[in-house]
């Protein structure tokens, strides 16, 4: 009995410890920053935001129209520039690195990666009122949030999911992450609030992001607001690839047929 009981508190400790170790190392497992490896000089600015200057990846315009990129949890997004410049001729575009990406300075959470999206969308829309908003992976929950607090032209989501939290419960089944996790991500939450018209482009054999997360966040948007393309023999890292990727970022409704949200 002393020896089954030793063991239960052997077993409970070990698995204390674990909770703390992945509660102190959770943002570390959400985000990978990467240094700037793309771009010319010229196409940098800088925007001051408290607690820390970013480094934003520019293809200027003077025109109307701008699009503002939101890149995942491991991308350098003036790798981008290239692609989106092709897909988006004559809007102004504007790739945020997030706090402690690229040059940016700060460290990344997601009360911050919030703040200064909207602090990215205020400045850019005092040039260009028509702003379309471009959020990727663990950017498309920034994209939602800033969507569901600005009047944007137009939401793009490619990769998204529902919730963080929805994703870590699968990844740690055994751990109390709903409790645990800090930067949650409830995009589903923000969903219900956006007006502006929503393409989830989602990768059919996507690795790192279940189908039915993206599948559940359709479901939270209002009826009319959303539509879902499904890219086929496409992954997470790849769907950019597809000969589908660009049409359907530039909001091209032949490019694959689309279900709407319910």
């Amino acid at each position: 009995m002393r020896y089954v009981f030793g063991s239960v508190l052997a077993a409970l400790a070990l698995y204390l410890v674990a909770c703390v170790g992945l509660y102190l190392a959770q943002r570390s497992l959400i985000y990978f920053p990467q240094p700037r490896r793309f771009g010319a000089p010229g196409s940098l600015m800088q925007l001051p935001v408290p607690g820390a200057t970013l480094d934003v990846t520019v293809r200027p315009d003077s025109g109307p129209r701008a699009v503002i990129y939101l890149g995942g949890n491991a991308e350098d997004v003036s790798a981008s520039l290239a692609q989106l410049s092709d897909t988006f001729p004559g809007q102004a575009l504007y790739l945020l690195h997030y706090r402690g990406y690229g040059g940016s300075t700060g460290k990344p959470t997601e009360a911050a990666l919030f703040a200064d999206a909207l602090a990215l969308f205020d400045m850019v829309q005092a040039s260009h009122p028509q702003v379309t908003v471009i959020g990727r992976s663990l950017g498309s929950g920034v994209a939602v949030h800033l969507a569901s607090a600005r009047p944007v032209e137009r939401l793009v989501l490619v990769t998204p999911y529902d919730s963080i939290v929805g994703i870590a419960a699968l990844q740690f089944p055994w751990f109390p992450v709903a409790r645990m996790l800090e930067d949650k991500f409830e995009s589903g939450v923000y969903a219900a609030k956006v007006s502006a018209p929503t393409t989830i482009i989602a990768a059919a054999n996507d690795e790192i992001i279940p189908r039915a997360s993206s599948q559940l966040l359709l479901t939270r948007f209002r009826p009319g607001v959303a539509r879902y393309i499904d890219v086929p023999q496409s992954g997470h890292n790849t769907i950019s690839d597809s000969p589908l990727y660009q049409p359907s970022l530039a909001g091209d409704t032949a490019a694959q047929p689309a279900v709407q949200a319910n």
